[in-house]
């Protein structure tokens, strides 16, 4: 077992697929490409139901990534002002790439640029990497979208408290704090290029480039830090259940081990983070 202590929780759980079916080897890049973008969409679909078929161990998984959102919460008012009182002090390029990275425009050039490549290259590889980064930021993205009207908090820079919120809200971005949307695009999409490499060194760097956007949202008095913990899970869950589905169909399977994840929440003087097992 590797170890990674970050700030954020990290969670999944075991899904099952379906049997493989794969085009021939001669198939036409037109062929390949209808059979993709049906598993994108199927993709979506199956992530959307996995808790239908969830048992104790999944259950206990969400649990707990409800509970480190909420022990989070309690500090919310202290590390939104931790962060915002440091805004001056981060560089200005680190800005500008928290804000732009996390967009969905940004995103989506990212992540339909890898597809393409594996699909014109013939890389299989590369082409499911590219259907997983596409349909785990469709189906978080959307989730997200529905989460912020849905539950209506508060953001910190509205000067309201942050046990504020306005369910079913559809007005202003005022009120559109949780979940982050530039933390669920952004580190999903890391989260999906880091199963690439096994190297826990490599994935805690492109960890680190993910998680960048979410801090950048806590600078700018867009979020508190629990809606961006929360959306790293959110971002961890949607992952992992479609690179399931898609281990049924493709023969690429770059991560066929268990993939289990376990946490507990670490504190210490000054310091509150979640230690991860991979």
């Amino acid at each position: 077992m590797k170890k990674l202590l970050l700030i954020l929780i990290l969670a999944s759980g075991p899904l099952y697929g379906q049997p493989v079916q794969i085009p021939a080897d001669d198939a036409s890049t037109w062929s390949m490409f209808t059979y993709d973008m049906g598993n994108l969409f199927k993709g979506i679909g199956y992530s959307y139901t996995r808790p239908l078929y969830w048992g104790k161990s999944q259950w206990a998984t969400f649990g707990g990534m409800v509970a480190a959102t909420g022990t989070v919460y309690l500090f919310d008012t202290q590390t939104s002002e931790y962060f915002t009182g440091r805004k001056e002090d981060i560089p200005q390029w680190l800005q500008d790439y928290g804000r732009v990275y996390g967009g969905p425009v940004t995103n989506a050039a990212l992540t339909t640029a890898v597809y393409f490549t594996g699909l014109f290259t013939q890389n299989p590889k590369l082409r499911r990497t590219g259907v997983l980064l596409m349909s785990s930021a469709a189906s978080a993205g959307m989730l997200q979208q529905f989460l912020k009207g849905f539950v209506g908090r508060a953001r910190p820079l509205s000067g309201q408290s942050k046990d504020t919120f306005k369910p079913f809200w559809q007005g202003s971005g005022e009120y559109h704090s949780f979940p982050s949307g530039h933390t669920v695009m952004a580190f999903t999409t890391a989260y999906a290029i880091a199963k690439q490499f096994r190297s826990p060194w490599v994935k805690a760097g492109i960890y680190a480039v993910g998680i960048v956007p979410g801090i950048s949202r806590l600078w700018e008095g867009k979020h508190w830090l629990s809606d961006v913990v929360f959306s790293v899970g959110l971002s961890i869950f949607t992952v992992e259940a479609i690179d399931r589905y898609l281990d049924s169909r493709y023969s690429e399977k770059y991560n066929a081990k268990d993939k289990n994840v376990s946490w507990n929440l670490q504190f210490g003087p000054g310091t509150l983070g979640v230690l991860i097992e991979f």
